[in-house]
């Protein structure tokens, strides 16, 4: 059965994609390029279509957005997607995980949106940030990921009020767990005795990780015109995560 042609909601958008590389962010950017935006692609390394950038790396970001405006043009919508996960108990966090975390998951999201922001003033545009249910609920062995996330969650929320005066919308997404590498590989850290009756007791009504379709879709929902009169807001999609 072939899929049915998509909406062009985005045609001739100008769009960022960061996290591109594959999972989730890879899934975005392939959406917004299949309903006819123009779409510039990051990850911190390299691949078809893809453009390597360090977020972290102050010079690297900037030289990113240079090189973004001038083969764009302009931006009509900013997609945060990139971020780490690695799980860790509460004894082994060290300060150079915690700032790798806040680095890539709240401080370049907001940090883009800052250097973005005249060529969204100008446009119009958006900005939609994934954030995760995990800035919204704790969660054992994940307190640099929860801490980050949450930090991403209101750090965008107050972007949200500043730039409402200027035309520019900025929402946030919180996903549950979603098939992805980085899911997958976020507890390898921990040792085999990890005590996992405290991660069961956050469980979902409709259990099983989400494939990155699933998310990406409400992305591009936000960032469409359906959505011109939604900002400050987080959109989570979690498969009815309860505690």
């Amino acid at each position: 059965m072939t899929e049915p042609e998509r909406a062009q909601r985005f045609t001739d958008r100008r769009v960022v994609v960061t996290g591109a590389a594959g999972g989730l962010g890879g899934t975005v950017a392939e959406l917004f390029r299949a309903e006819g935006a123009r779409v510039v692609a990051t990850d911190v390394v390299a691949g078809d279509g893809i453009v390597a950038c360090d977020l972290a790396d102050d010079a690297a970001r900037d030289a990113f957005v240079d090189a973004a405006l001038a083969e764009l043009g302009g931006l009509d919508v900013l997609c945060n997607v990139a971020g780490v996960q690695q799980f860790a108990e509460l004894g082994k966090l060290t300060a150079a995980g915690l700032r790798k975390h806040f680095d890539v998951n709240a401080l370049a999201p907001i940090l883009l949106a800052q250097a973005f922001a005249p060529a969204l003033v100008e446009s119009g545009g958006n900005v939609v940030s994934v954030a995760s249910i995990s800035s919204v609920m704790g969660q054992p062995y994940n307190a640099q990921y929860c801490a980050s996330k949450a930090a991403l969650l209101l750090g965008m929320r107050s972007l949200a009020v500043e730039l409402a005066g200027k035309g520019v919308r900025v929402n946030c997404v919180s996903p549950g767990g979603i098939d992805t590498p980085m899911i997958q590989a976020a507890a390898h850290g921990l040792p085999e005795d990890t005590d996992w009756s405290l991660v069961a007791k956050s469980q979902s009504v409709m259990p099983g990780f989400m494939p990155p379709v699933e998310v990406a879709e409400h992305l591009l929902h936000l960032a469409s015109d359906a959505s011109r009169s939604v900002t400050g807001a987080n959109l989570v999609v979690d498969r009815g995560v309860i505690w």
